[in-house]
């Protein structure tokens, strides 16, 4: 069954692991059933059935409450270091947003969340919010676009669009190449950081020039202030709440909706 696990979310026909490994449907069933098990205990996801015509089995990636604890609790514990303040109430996170594990981990949240909203796409934009997103199209089985800062020419005709981005409201570019998405298609949108969701809305209105519909939003960290969003139904994994520069505090919290909901 490596072939499934390996390729998550793509439905498999179940003739096809019938006729590769010469075996009854009963026997499959039973194949299923185990795998579930010990996808259970180890937090990893399931393998769904799906009946009639069109049908088949596929491979739906997981992450338990537990495993969700635990990375929130690691995550926590780097970016606490309070040699990572940047000034301007930011702090250095490279290093964590691009460590494969991290991405994997926080990817699983994404996609346990995700999976079943019906995306063509996940989009990002560079660059430090590339690493979550690309495992996250991988645990969704969809293709990644990534949404330039410039337009590049390699990427033939693109569409740019001005955005704000930030407290101070400090006008950006984003580009986005025409041939990336289908019009009328469905997007999730990953990102690294939110503070007021600038840069998130400045995808969904590019996104929107296509009509392509923004169905989920994945951060990896929040900012608590401002409290005011300009997105909406977004999912973090961490909650900043404050970054004391002159009293060197970082207050990061992990949030507890995903393993609650």
């Amino acid at each position: 069954m490596d072939e499934l696990l390996q390729n998550p979310c793509r439905l498999f026909e179940s003739r096809h692991f019938c006729d590769k490994y010469d075996i009854a449907k009963s026997s499959l069933s039973e194949d299923i059933r185990l795998i579930n098990e010990i996808l259970k205990d180890n937090g990893s996801g399931r393998i769904e059935s799906i009946q009639g015509v069109g049908g088949g089995i596929r491979y739906i990636p997981g992450i338990s409450a537990g495993r969700i604890r635990d990375l929130q609790a690691e995550m926590i514990e780097a970016l606490s270091d309070t040699t990572r303040m940047l000034g301007g109430k930011y702090l250095y996170t490279s290093d964590i947003m691009f460590d494969g594990h991290i991405c994997a981990e926080i990817a699983r949240i994404f996609a346990q969340r995700f999976h079943s909203l019906g995306a063509d796409y996940v989009v990002t934009v560079e660059t430090k919010g590339m690493g979550i997103a690309s495992h996250t199209a991988y645990m969704l089985g969809l293709p990644l676009v990534v949404i330039r800062r410039e337009a590049r020419y390699s990427e033939g005709s693109t569409v740019s669009i001005n955005y704000f981005s930030g407290t101070d409201e400090h006008i950006q570019k984003m580009s986005i190449a025409k041939r990336a998405v289908r019009p009328g298609s469905k997007a999730i949108v990953i990102d690294d950081f939110m503070r007021g969701g600038g840069s998130l809305k400045g995808i969904q209105d590019i996104l929107g020039e296509f009509d392509v519909e923004t169905v989920g939003i994945g951060v990896a960290l929040e900012s608590r202030l401002p409290e005011k969003k300009k997105v909406s139904n977004y999912t973090s994994v961490l909650i900043i709440d404050e970054i004391d520069e002159d009293n060197k505090v970082i207050s990061i919290r992990a949030n507890e909706e995903l393993y609650t909901n």
